[in-house]
């Protein structure tokens, strides 16, 4: 990345930025600085989705004057690696030694949630910028967690939506097994009714698919749905290819399996395949165009929606401590305001539903070559202000 904030200095495992006292009494005052921990994949074959998304959210604090809420910000960087056990223990330190306001950034569930009850004991507000898993859009819902980006079943849903409209017969799944991979399958079923022609489920960066490939062409559905993130996603579609079955069985999939990391990494090949999310460059709305143009200028490439969805999430915070007066130890009157969602989001229209999961809009995308680049197009909307299905189980009502 081309820009980190002021007095950001990188040691191992960290980029930490020292902050002053928070006072805190039996009244709360405005504190002089807002503090957030940064947990996020950084490095690896997932890297990509952290590093764009601390892009985004850096631009966001950058456009404020490096503050958010009004006070100056500063921000903490804990790379998990995908390592649960490291995530918790970056977490808590985050949240003990460097007492940070906010714990943000969270890009794979199983890290989320492994570092989550740390959080919640501290009384600190987790934003994840991605995960949405469904433990936590129900009964275990908790007045300390939000996620800016989705229920982790929805984006899937959306496409299943579609790949049931087109008349599918049968299709095979290929998702990495954990929470969020086993969520996605459950949020196709809801919608797709056809037949399943076999469900695999690969380890989390897995390199080699060989197998996986065998066992699509010996079923010979009528498409395939994956859920392969980064790498992942790249080395699956490379040997789908190689394997001579792109062309012939299409691809449907989430969003981020045809973002900018793995189109840029497999060219051509991807043309033609469709996919959904809540978010695209081309969405016209204010809000939107200002921020691409802005984060084009800043990094002298477009935005992906793992950029979009950091800068959400520094909008989601700047946003609640500006309009409790940056009272941080005020924790009702932060709950409320981060509830409130009072920012204009990119995706346009955007609030929380009472388990803190977004309700938004989810839109059909197509993966096409103009301009001699390859890169997705909003095709149409498949659901207009789209809640998840668990939030009637939530005690937060």
């Amino acid at each position: 990345m081309r820009f980190t904030p002021t007095g950001t200095r990188l040691v191992t495992g960290f980029a930490t930025l020292l902050v002053g006292a928070v006072l805190a009494g039996p009244v709360a005052f405005a504190a002089d600085r807002v503090k957030v921990g940064f947990l996020s994949t950084m490095t690896g074959p997932g890297g990509y989705f952290g590093t764009e998304a601390l892009a985004g959210f850096n631009l966001l604090v950058k456009m404020k004057g490096g503050r958010l809420g009004g006070l100056p910000a500063e921000v903490i960087v804990g790379d998990d690696q995908v390592n649960p056990e490291q995530g918790k223990q970056i977490a808590e330190r985050m949240l003990k030694r460097d007492k940070v306001d906010f714990i943000a950034g969270t890009v794979f569930a199983n890290v989320m949630m492994a570092a989550l009850p740390s959080v919640i004991e501290a009384e600190r507000p987790m934003i994840s910028t991605i995960a949405g898993p469904s433990e936590l859009a129900g009964e275990r819902c908790t007045p300390w967690f939000y996620s800016a980006g989705y229920q982790n079943d929805t984006p899937h849903e959306a496409i299943a939506k579609h790949m049931q409209d087109r008349g599918l017969k049968s299709v095979v799944t290929v998702v990495p097994n954990f929470v969020s991979g086993r969520d996605s399958v459950s949020g196709l079923k809801r919608y797709y009714k056809g037949a399943i022609a076999a469900e695999i489920y690969t380890k989390i960066n897995q390199l080699d698919y060989g197998a996986e490939i065998a066992q699509i062409r010996a079923a010979n559905p009528d498409g395939v749905f994956i859920f392969l993130p980064g790498g992942m996603g790249i080395n699956f579609i490379k040997q789908y290819q190689q394997n001579g079955l792109l062309g012939k069985i299409p691809l449907f999939g989430f969003g981020f399996n045809f973002e900018d990391d793995i189109i840029n990494a497999v060219g051509d090949s991807v043309v033609g395949a469709f996919n959904a999310l809540q978010w695209g460059r081309d969405l016209d709305n204010p809000a939107n165009k200002a921020f691409v143009s802005a984060f084009e200028q800043e990094y002298k490439h477009l935005p992906s929606a793992y950029a979009a969805l950091g800068y959400d999430t520094a909008q989601l915070i700047d946003g609640a401590v500006r309009d409790i007066g940056g009272k941080l130890e005020d924790k009702a009157a932060l709950q409320r305001a981060l509830t409130a969602a009072n920012f204009p989001s990119v995706r346009g229209k955007f609030r929380f539903n009472t388990n803190h999961m977004p309700i938004q809009s989810f839109y059909l995308r197509e993966v096409v070559k103009e301009d001699g680049k390859v890169q997705n197009r909003i095709r149409g909307t498949i659901f207009t202000d789209y809640a998840d299905g668990f939030a009637k189980d939530c005690h937060m009502q």
